[in-house]
């Protein structure tokens, strides 16, 4: 990134544009991202997509810790063959709960990072807007120190994706 800014502003040099000339603004993506009302609309899709699943993990839990407490509990009054099919059957819907968990996540951060792009790509599409309404010669993005409240302009991109059909 340094190297870009430097290769840039060297041919601003060359080119002898003045920096009095030069518009440059900063656009903080984080906070972009934190008030975009397209951000919250998107965590309650996949809460709707994914809360069936995150039930029936939570329900496959409690009967794994059932059965365990059972298990502890009767192991005493149990037959050998009796507690060897119990552990048994309770690895098992351990294992098969670890693999849905697992799928759970994956299938979970997939969408996650669809819906991520899709806000993304529509973050980008409103700063380059702004730059070209406004005339920017630079925006900045990531790995600002410093940005004077002047050149920022983060809050008219959050107006505008505010403004924007979800």
């Amino acid at each position: 990134m340094k190297t870009k800014i430097a290769l840039f502003l060297g041919l601003l040099f060359i080119t002898n544009v003045s920096f009095a000339d030069l518009k440059i603004g900063f656009v903080n993506i984080p906070a972009v991202l934190e008030k975009a009302p397209q951000a919250e609309k998107a965590k309650k899709r996949l809460e709707q997509e994914f809360s069936p699943r995150d039930k029936q993990l939570v329900a496959q839990q409690k009967e794994i810790q059932s059965m365990d407490e059972k298990m502890t509990r009767d192991a005493a009054v149990m037959s050998e063959k009796e507690r060897g099919n119990m552990e048994k059957d309770i690895l098992n819907k351990k294992r098969d709960a670890k693999r849905a968990q697992q799928e759970f996540s994956e299938d979970f951060n997939v969408r996650r990072n669809e819906e991520l792009g899709k806000l993304q790509s529509r973050i980008v599409e409103v700063i380059r807007g702004i730059a070209k309404e406004q005339s920017f010669d630079l925006l900045l993005t990531d790995g600002v120190i410093y940005a004077n409240e002047q050149i920022d302009v983060t809050a008219q991109v959050q107006q505008k994706l505010a403004a924007m059909p979800n």
